[in-house]
């Protein structure tokens, strides 16, 4: 067999066993104290707190990472930085969660009886149910006994996996439980392309005495000079009542040139009923509709009265 035949042979194999690894954590979960587990979660006052030596801590801290990005607050802890003065980090109104496959990993004996002393609530994610661990904790989430997925049976891959995607189920189960938002999401990731995708059009508008917007009876003389200096290529009319009548555009401007136009007023050359959008509107769905509408600007109302105007610049700038 070529090399590249057995690197694919190996490929499908790993993930064959991995997949049947998930497989039976499913089948697991109809025995599985899960919700007895999200309800001490959910009500814990303080952190979540997970420990864990080698690669159950890395995949721990990945863990923590997905739950403090989505509304719980959650840190990770080394058991043995733990014995030597980061017990102090735990709290009362935490709750632990330590991860060991085996069960009995000696440097979370320290964690362990700490927590007990303090009357700390304990969740163990282990595949053995016998094992130190699942005998000192509150609850135990057992993970799938199945073979590694490596050629020794012995280097952490498929247990990894089971734990991760584990630590996924209970991190969805807390968003779908605290009805996490995509707004809250955005407040958490305000940084890099998923921070801009997640903008709404209220966090990029223009508003204020940066908007374009004049009475709809304005002379064409303030239209232009309006438009002008808030070089945004458009102006917003408003009737009496304050809300949005119509908009006239650079575009409009050279469509209507001709000796009469500076005796017009905005109700005689705006375009009405513009096209408005809400403030909590997703950037990306604003330039979605600029797009399907080949404009460059959106007004963003709300009870149809001004509140901004939005350029599709504004937007492209976010690399969305």
């Amino acid at each position: 067999m070529t090399n590249t035949a057995q690197d694919m042979a190996n490929a499908k194999e790993t993930i064959s066993k991995e997949i049947q690894c998930l497989q039976k954590l499913e089948e697991l979960l109809g025995e599985q104290p899960l919700s007895a587990v999200l309800d001490i979660l959910q009500n814990t006052r303080g952190r979540i707190i997970f420990t864990g030596m080698g690669k159950s801590g890395i995949i721990a801290q990945k863990i923590v990472a997905s739950l403090a990005s989505t509304g719980t607050p959650a840190f990770f802890i080394h058991p043995a930085e733990a014995s030597h003065g980061d017990l102090g980090m735990i709290t009362p109104e935490d709750t632990v969660v330590a991860i060991s496959n085996s069960g009995e990993s000696k440097e979370l004996a320290d964690v362990l009886n700490y927590c007990k002393r303090f009357d700390i609530k304990l969740i163990g994610l282990t595949k053995n149910p016998q094992s130190t661990l699942a005998k000192n904790v509150d609850f135990v989430l057992a993970l799938p006994v199945t073979p590694e997925a490596d050629p020794l049976g012995l280097a952490p891959t498929s247990s990894t996996t089971a734990t991760l995607v584990l630590g996924d189920v209970l991190t969805v189960a807390l968003m779908a439980r605290k009805k996490f938002t995509k707004t809250d999401f955005q407040m958490r990731h305000p940084g890099g392309k998923l921070g801009a995708v997640l903008q709404t059009v209220k966090d990029v508008m223009h508003s204020g005495a940066e908007m374009p917007l004049l009475p709809q009876d304005a002379p064409v003389s303030a239209i232009l000079i309006e438009m002008s200096k808030k070089r945004l290529g458009c102006v917003g009319f408003s009737g009496k009542d304050g809300r949005l009548t119509g908009i006239f555009t650079d575009g409009d401007l050279r469509r209507n040139m001709s000796p009469e136009l500076f005796h017009k007023t905005g109700v005689d050359i705006m375009t009405v009923n513009p096209k408005q959008v809400p403030p909590d509107m997703m950037a990306a769905e604003a330039l979605r509709i600029m797009n399907a509408q080949k404009i460059t600007t959106l007004f963003v109302t709300q009870n149809e009265k001004p509140l901004g105007v939005v350029h599709v610049h504004d937007l492209l700038k976010l690399g969305l």
